[in-house]
């Protein structure tokens, strides 16, 4: 039996089957999960279990490397918003208008978990990302411009 962290089985085979690049999704209970994606459901009852109780345990176990949600989400849902972006260790949290981080992620998401929030624009887009510091460390092996603040990460 696994000591602790994500217990869901379901869960933690899709954070160890993502690679580099794929998109999971951290949905509310009314997020519309594509055919082409693969539902996680966690929803018990309203608020049961919230986004930011499942993300918090998926970004500690995820490498991520972008995180991604709808800009209204920061002016109509301000307190979820700093919750969200208060759990992203690993980089800023970017933000696209609803619609277009509906109709850019939602058909692309490897996998969309959908919790039990009622949570206005509360939906969460992470995309996995590599253990740059690890993947670097080869001796000879040089750093992009574009990774060396993933390669700094030390969390």
């Amino acid at each position: 039996m696994k000591a602790g962290g994500i217990l869901n089985r379901d869960l933690m085979r899709a954070i160890a089957d993502m690679g580099h690049t794929q998109i999971m999704v951290i949905g509310d209970a009314g997020v519309p999960v594509p055919d082409s994606a693969t539902r996680i459901d966690l929803a018990l009852a309203q608020d049961i279990p919230t986004i930011q109780q499942v993300l918090k345990y998926i970004m500690d176990e995820m490498i991520y490397e972008k995180v991604i949600v709808a800009e209204e989400q920061k002016k109509y849902n301000p307190k979820h918003f700093e919750a969200v972006s208060g759990l992203s260790k690993r980089c800023q949290v970017e933000t696209m208008p609803h619609e277009q981080l509906f109709s850019t992620y939602l058909p692309k998401a490897k996998y969309i978990v959908r919790t039990g929030s009622f949570e206005p624009f509360g939906n969460v887009v992470l995309q996995a990302g590599i253990d740059a510091p690890k993947w670097f460390a080869k001796d000879g092996c040089l750093v992009p411009g574009y990774y060396e603040e993933r390669v700094e990460y030390k969390g």
